[in-house]
């Protein structure tokens, strides 16, 4: 996720009283909508990648429900359909394993850097669009894991918690219809490609572009493409335009 927001103080909580827009993808997909979610006075709009939205269905939306029957799906969504579907059967054990025994795992992450480096390349090669990884970026990405204060393991406890939470899983509340300005960049290789349609059950969209090339680590593998869409939709033709008070957006 990005934001810029002033530190909270004893007097002033989060967000109160401050005007923002956010961006996020995976992790920061959840905290970008769950902030406009209980902030919607201060969050102003927000750029996903990474949208799961619910299915539209005859009950809870009916008349984009039947938009969708009568709308065939383009080549790019039936791509995007079937790496959804392979993602689902052989990309997400990694999930489910970190949902319910992250201590587990832990104990190999801890005594074998060898063990850690296979565990994140794994996900670095099936997850992004053929980016090129040079040496140097897959060490500096281990390392962070590695060499981090917490420890190399620790990153896998906020799976447990969010699975175990009393509140609900964040990406089951994230899916809710939020009324904030919304927008979704889409990428040919991330993990989860619902229809276009589908989107429209998360909140007023006025910005969804569909790319040619791109995985889940959009931000690092085409950060211009992200970037060109944070200021379409922020930028003076945009859907967002004009948002936070004196602010004028991209030129």
């Amino acid at each position: 996720m990005v934001s810029l927001l002033p530190l909270p103080s004893a007097d002033r909580p989060v967000l109160k009283h401050h005007a923002l827009v956010v961006q996020g993808g995976d992790l920061g997909y959840a905290v970008s909508r769950l902030l406009a979610l209980k902030y919607p006075e201060s969050v102003k709009g927000h750029l996903v990648n990474l949208a799961v939205p619910n299915e539209p269905t005859i009950t809870s939306h009916p008349a984009l429900h039947a938009q969708l029957q009568s709308t065939a799906l383009t080549e790019w969504e039936k791509a995007g359909i079937a790496r959804s579907e392979w993602f689902g059967v052989e990309g997400v054990g990694y999930n489910k394993l970190q949902q319910t025994k992250p201590q587990t795992l832990a104990y190999a992450m801890a005594a074998n850097p060898v063990g850690l480096l296979a565990w994140l390349y794994d996900k670095l090669h099936d997850w992004t669009d053929e980016y090129p990884w040079t040496d140097d970026e897959v060490l500096t990405w281990v390392s962070i894991y590695e060499f981090s204060t917490a420890g190399s393991w620790a990153n896998q406890r906020i799976y447990y918690e969010d699975a175990h939470a009393a509140s609900g899983p964040s990406f089951a509340r994230a899916a809710s219809y939020i009324d904030v300005k919304l927008g979704i960049s889409r990428f040919p290789k991330e993990l989860l490609l619902r229809p276009r349609l589908w989107h429209h059950t998360m909140g007023p969209v006025v910005l969804m572009n569909e790319h040619g090339k791109g995985g889940h680590f959009a931000a690092w593998e085409v950060p211009d493409l992200l970037v060109g869409d944070i200021r379409e939709m922020f930028g003076r033709d945009g859907g967002a335009f004009g948002v936070v008070e004196g602010r004028s957006g991209y030129k």
